[in-house]
C-alpha cells in the first residue's frame, strides 16, 4: 500500500497534507498548500553577491523567481545535480513571495493527522527548532516537517519577485 493510499484511508478532518521530498538520506515535508508547482532542475541566471545557497533566478511566466538550494541552506555538503533533482516552486504568504527550492527528489503527498505528528527534539546545529513543525510518522518512516517560511525568511530574496520586462 502506498503512502498516499494509507493516508487517504486514515484521513480525518484534522489531517494536513505535506509534500515529502528527499535531501540526502533524509525525508522532509512541507505544507502542500504552499506548493505552486514542481519542475525539473535547470541552470539559472546567477545573482551577484548572493549567499552560496541562492543558485540564481529564473523567469517563470513573467515572474522573476529566486532559486534557493535547500540542500546547501540546510548544510548538506557537496549536493549533486542529476535527473532526479527538482525545483519546488513555492508561493509563500510572508515577505518572501514566490521562490524555488532545489531538493534531491520529490517523494509523495502525505496526509498526517495530529496524532501522527510529534514535537521535534531540541538538538543543536542544522535547523533552528522554531523552523521545525515536528516529526511525522507514516508506516514507521519519519518525515521531518519544515516551516519553510521560517527557513527562508530573512535571506533577502523577496525583492526579486517582480514581473519581468
Amino acid at each position: 500500500m502506498s503512502v498516499i493510499e494509507h493516508a487517504s484511508q486514515n484521513e480525518s478532518p484534522a489531517a494536513r497534507e505535506f509534500l515529502s521530498f528527499r535531501i540526502g538520506a533524509e525525508e522532509y515535508g512541507l505544507d502542500l498548500l504552499s506548493v505552486q508547482e514542481i519542475r525539473g532542475y535547470e541552470p539559472c541566471t546567477l545573482m551577484a553577491n548572493s549567499p552560496n545557497y541562492v543558485k540564481g533566478m529564473v523567469n517563470l511566466r513573467g515572474i522573476i523567481v529566486p532559486i534557493v538550494d535547500l540542500r546547501v541552506r540546510l548544510g548538506v555538503p557537496d549536493p549533486s545535480y542529476d535527473a532526479l533533482t527538482v525545483v519546488i516552486i513555492l508561493n509563500l504568504q510572508g515577505c518572501t513571495g514566490t521562490v524555488g527550492i532545489v531538493v534531491d527528489s520529490v517523494k509523495d503527498v502525505v496526509a498526517l493527522t495530529t496524532e501522527q505528528i510529534r514535537p521535534a527534539p531540541e538538538v543543536g546545529g542544522g535547523i533552528a527548532a522554531d523552523a521545525l513543525l515536528g516529526i511525522g510518522t507514516v508506516d514507521g518512516d519519519m518525515v521531518i516537517l519544515l516551516d519553510i517560511e521560517k527557513i527562508l525568511s530573512g535571506i533577502g530574496i523577496g525583492r526579486f519577485n517582480r514581473r519581468a520586462a
